[in-house]
C-alpha cells in the first residue's frame, strides 16, 4: 500500500509538473479567498514577473505536503498557511527561511518590511498575507424575527432552535465555546487561554460544544471547506454557522445573499504564505511571494474580500481609495475584521498554543466527535446542492 500511494504521487507529479509549464503552484483555500488571491496579486504577479501561476486548492494542515515531500513528488512551491503550521512545517523544514527585509520590499515611503508589518512573524518561514475572523452567520430570511446578536445566542437552542454548522477542527471552536459560558477574552484572548491551558477549562469548552450537538433543540454538522457554511445556511441545513467573516461578506455584499454576521467574540487570526523548501519552482516562488505581499499587492486582494492586509502602507491605500471594494460603492474599512466596531469582544488566536498543544487537543476534540453518537441522518455533507451521507466522520 505504502509503495501505491508513492507510486500515485509520483504520477501526480509527473501530470501536474506537464500540466503547469513550469507554473508556481500555489496551494490555498479555494473560493473566494482565491478568487481574492488570483485577482488582487497572483494575476498581476504573473504578468510583471513573467512567471505563470497556478492556484490549487487544499483543506489545511501539513499532510498533504509531507507526503509529497516523502514521496519525492513535491507539485506546491507556495502555500497559503496558518500560524501554527509556519512554526510546526519551519520546525520541520519544509519551508524556505526568509531572511526578511532582504527577500521582501519595502513600503513606498522606505520604510523596511519588518516595520511595515504590524508585527513579526510567528516564524522564520512566515510572510503575513491577511488578518481575518472566525465568526458566525445566520440566514436572515429562515432565522424568524428574533435575531442572534452574541456570542451566547449560537449555543442558544431555546430561542433559536436548530442545527450549527460548525469547523471540523478544535482551534476557535474551544475558545469561543468559553466566551460563550461567560469566560471575559481579556486582552488578545489571554484569560481564554489560561483557561485552555487546564484540562478542566479544555473539558469546559468541549462540553459546550458536545452540549450543544447533543441537544434534541439543537444539531452539529461538521465542515471542512470555507464554501460549506454559506451552502448550509442557504438551504436551511442549519440556522447558524462558523466560518470566515470574508467568506460571509462576499456571500452577503458580494452576491446578494440574506446573510447577517455576528461579531461578537470573534477569533482574529493571521493568515501566512510559506514557499516550499525543494519545490520544482523555488527561485520562481520566491520571487512571486515578494510581489505578492507587496504594499500594493495586498491592498489590492482587499478589492475582493473583506480582509484586512498585513502591511501598515497597505491598509493606506485603502483608507485613501475608499469606497475600495470592487462594487466602487462599499467602503471596506469598516467591514474589516480590524475596525473598532468589530474588536469589542474578541480573542487573538494564539498560534504558539495550538502549535505546542494542537496535536494532543486534536486528539481529545476528535474522542468528543466520536462519542455524540450522531445518527447517521445528521451525519453528511453538502455537495452540488445534494445531501450526501457520511458513512465516517
Amino acid at each position: 500500500m505504502r509503495k501505491l500511494s508513492k507510486l500515485l504521487l509520483t504520477l501526480a507529479f509527473v501530470l501536474s509538473f506537464t500540466s503547469s509549464s513550469y507554473a508556481v503552484v500555489v496551494a490555498s483555500w479555494g473560493g473566494a479567498y482565491t478568487e481574492s488571491q488570483k485577482l488582487g496579486y497572483g494575476d498581476p504577479t504573473a504578468k510583471k514577473l513573467g512567471i505563470p501561476i497556478k492556484w490549487v486548492d487544499y483543506s489545511g494542515g501539513l499532510s498533504e505536503i509531507k507526503a509529497q515531500k516523502e514521496a519525492g513528488a513535491i507539485t506546491w512551491d507556495m502555500i497559503d498557511v496558518y500560524a501554527m503550521d509556519t512554526i510546526n512545517g519551519c520546525d520541520e523544514g519544509l519551508f524556505v527561511k526568509f531572511d526578511f527585509d532582504k527577500d521582501f520590499p519595502a513600503a513606498p515611503d522606505g520604510t523596511v518590511a519588518s516595520k511595515d508589518f504590524f508585527t513579526s512573524m510567528p516564524s522564520k518561514c512566515a510572510v503575513g498575507n491577511i488578518l481575518y475572523s472566525w465568526t458566525y452567520a445566520y440566514n436572515d430570511d429562515k432565522i424568524g424575527s428574533k435575531k442572534p446578536k452574541n456570542i451566547k445566542d449560537f449555543f442558544d437552542t431555546k430561542n433559536f432552535p436548530g442545527k450549527r454548522g460548525i469547523y471540523k477542527g478544535a482551534m476557535h471552536n474551544l475558545e469561543m465555546a468559553l466566551a460563550a459560558s461567560g469566560t471575559k477574552p481579556g486582552k488578545g484572548g489571554a484569560k481564554i487561554y489560561k483557561q485552555l491551558e487546564t484540562e478542566k477549562g479544555i473539558k469546559k469548552a468541549m462540553d459546550k460544544v458536545a452540549a450543544l450537538c447533543k441537544d434534541p433543540n439543537g444539531g452539529c454538522v461538521f465542515w471542512s471547506a470555507g464554501a460549506k457554511p454559506l451552502e448550509l445556511l442557504m438551504l436551511g441545513e442549519v440556522v447558524m454557522a462558523t466560518g470566515w467573516n470574508g467568506r460571509f461578506f462576499n456571500a452577503e455584499v458580494g452576491e446578494g445573499a440574506p446573510l447577517k454576521q455576528v461579531w461578537d467574540a470573534q477569533g482574529l487570526d493571521y493568515q501566512y504564505l510559506v514557499v516550499v523548501k525543494g519545490g520544482p519552482n523555488e527561485a520562481d516562488a520566491m520571487k512571486a511571494v515578494a510581489e505578492m505581499t507587496s504594499t500594493v499587492g495586498l491592498a489590492n486582494s482587499a478589492k475582493y474580500i473583506a480582509y484586512a492586509p498585513w502591511r501598515k502602507s497597505s491598509l493606506k491605500i485603502i483608507e485613501k481609495g475608499e469606497p475600495w471594494y470592487k462594487d466602487g460603492k462599499t467602503n471596506m474599512m469598516k467591514q474589516m475584521p480590524t475596525h473598532p466596531n468589530n474588536t469589542k469582544n474578541y480573542f487573538l488566536v494564539d498560534a504558539q498554543f495550538w502549535a505546542d498543544n494542537g496535536t494532543e487537543i486534536g486528539e481529545k476534540w476528535e474522542a468528543m466527535k466520536a462519542g455524540l453518537s450522531l445518527s447517521f441522518k445528521d451525519q453528511y455533507y453538502i455537495w452540488g446542492g445534494y445531501k450526501i451521507t457520511a458513512l465516517f466522520i
